[in-house]
C-alpha cells in the first residue's frame, strides 16, 4: 500500500533538518519509542543500518533502518524491514519562506500474518500512525514536544 502526507512545519527547514536528522530527538516526537543503534556503516551515512526498538502497548517492536538516499537538506530515503513488514519511505524537504514543507511517500509491503492483518486494519490505519508520528515531529520542533523529557 502506497500513500502520501504532508506537513507544513512552522520553522526554517535548517532548523527542521537538524532536528530530523538526530536520533536523539526521536523520543521526543515518536510514541513508545526506545532506542536506536547503528550496527552497520557510519551513522546517518547512504547503507548505514541501525536497530530500531519501540514499546506499543505490552507488544515490543523491533525493526532495522537502511539508509538508501540522503541529500539534506532536500531528501532523505530509508527503508525499515520487521516480520511480516518492508516500508519503503521517502521524505521531501520544500523551503515555504519561514516554513517547511515535509512530504513523506511511503510504500508499505507486507508478507505473511501482517499481509492479512493489513487486509483487515486497511491502509487508513497505516495511514494515521504515519500522520500521528508527523503530526508530532511538527509540535516538537515548534517548541511543544509531545513526549520525553
Amino acid at each position: 500500500m502506497k500513500y502520501t502526507i504532508e506537513v507544513v512545519i512552522n520553522q526554517p527547514r535548517e532548523k527542521v533538518i537538524e532536528l530530523f536528522d538526530n536520533p536523539d530527538n526521536m523520543k521526543f516526537w515518536q510514541k513508545g519509542f526506545v532506542s536506536f543503534s547503528t550496527f552497520e556503516g557510519a551513522p546517518g551515512i547512504v547503507g548505514a543500518k541501525s536497530h530500531l526498538k519501540y514499546k506499543m502497548g505490552k507488544r515490543e517492536i523491533e525493526m532495522v533502518e537502511t539508509i538508501t538516499h540522503r541529500n539534506l537538506p532536500e531528501e532523505f530515503h530509508s527503508t525499515y524491514e520487521t516480520k511480516g513488514v518492508f516500508n519503503i519511505q521517502k521524505n521531501y524537504f520544500k523551503e515555504e519562506g519561514n516554513k517547511t514543507r515535509w512530504i513523506s511517500e511511503a510504500d508499505f509491503q507486507c508478507s505473511g500474518f501482517m499481509k492479512v492483518m493489513a487486509f483487515f486494519m486497511g491502509a487508513s490505519t497505516f495511514k494515521k500512525q504515519s500522520s500521528v508520528y508527523m503530526e508530532d515531529f511538527k509540535a516538537f520542533a515548534e517548541g511543544n514536544p509531545p513526549y520525553g523529557n
